[in-house]
């Protein structure tokens, strides 16, 4: 049996340097190999260099982190899944919903292991939202994601992040998923007016309506136009019970208060480290966020963007 897990990075950029810090903390990993678009962001990020996937995989690694834009998605999940290789994803898996398909039905044929980068699930705050609405039904679910632009320039464009909705919103909307159930149908608008940034198309303010298979409904605003975070959470509501939830915090009222619980945001993300890494050497049986669990919340992000640009409502499928 496997003991010590060496891993390489397809992908250098701020994602994947706090993967490695994370990681660099576990006894029973080695940071192996790198390889990035940049020469010079690849060699300064710590292991060795190589100049591309196949190289990537020739060094002999256990694992791999594909932490790429949006648009870059793809070509090297299914090289990795080919030859074997388990994979944490960073999300959104992908700019379209055909591309995940691919690299789902190419993790498929392999039986290839895939964790994706939805850390909000391993949060203490969230796992204790899912034990206080044990038995209580979700009715309504409020999302907001009301941020700044990221500094990094092809998030503005459309055609490389998807919008804010699919690369930052979705965090929100794995957590809906996970709290109150699939949705069914959708219905969104946005303003049609960019941020202000070099080149940007990507619209400044998105509002949605959301339908849930188990009777409740929903809403998510999201916006890009600040200057700081302002919110990115999820209030849920049910009988006698009011909760706001997110990475970091949750607060829960009912009719004697409110409870509040703070909890540190890198410890989700360490969790979700650890989980792969143990899942990759055979000491749990899977992962937290699977693949295919990430496919379904990429799904529900593609139809609002997808219902905001045709102005009509939406369905999702099962």
């Amino acid at each position: 049996m496997v003991t010590r897990c060496r891993i390489g990075f397809v992908g250098a950029g701020g994602v994947a340097a706090r993967h490695a810090r994370m990681l660099a903390g576990f006894d029973d990993v080695e940071l192996a190999a790198v390889t990035d678009l940049d020469p010079d962001r690849a060699r300064a990020f710590g292991p060795r260099a190589v100049p591309g996937v196949p190289e990537l995989i020739d060094c002999g690694i256990d694992a791999a982190y594909v932490c790429v834009p949006p648009m870059a998605h793809g070509p090297a999940e299914e090289a990795l899944a080919e030859a074997g290789i388990p994979m944490f994803v960073e999300k959104p898996i992908a700019l379209d919903t055909g591309v995940a398909d691919r690299v789902a039905a190419a993790l498929d044929r392999a039986g290839v292991l895939a964790s994706v980068g939805h850390h909000w699930r391993y949060s203490a705050a969230v796992e204790g939202a899912r034990e206080v609405l044990d038995g209580h039904p979700v009715r309504l679910a409020i999302g907001a994601w009301l941020d700044k632009v990221p500094p990094v320039p092809w998030w503005v464009r459309r055609d490389s992040s998807g919008g804010q909705v699919i690369e930052q919103a979705i965090h929100v909307l794995d957590l809906a998923r996970l709290l109150a159930g699939e949705v069914t149908e959708v219905h969104a608008v946005a303003d049609g007016a960019p941020p202000s940034a070099p080149d940007a198309d990507v619209d400044g303010a998105t509002v949605a309506t959301l339908r849930f298979a188990g009777g409740a409904v929903g809403t998510l605003v999201a916006t890009c136009l600040l200057g700081w975070k302002h919110r990115a959470g999820l209030e849920v509501f049910a009988d006698g019970l009011a909760l706001s939830v997110a990475e970091d915090v949750l607060e829960v009222r009912d009719g004697d208060g409110a409870q509040v619980r703070r909890v540190d945001p890198d410890d989700a993300k360490r969790a979700a480290d650890r989980d792969f890494v143990d899942a990759v050497l055979g000491r749990t049986a899977g992962v937290r966020t699977s693949y295919a669990e990430a496919v379904r919340t990429l799904r529900l992000a593609h139809a609002i963007a997808r219902s905001a640009t045709r102005g009509i409502p939406v369905r999702l499928d099962g």
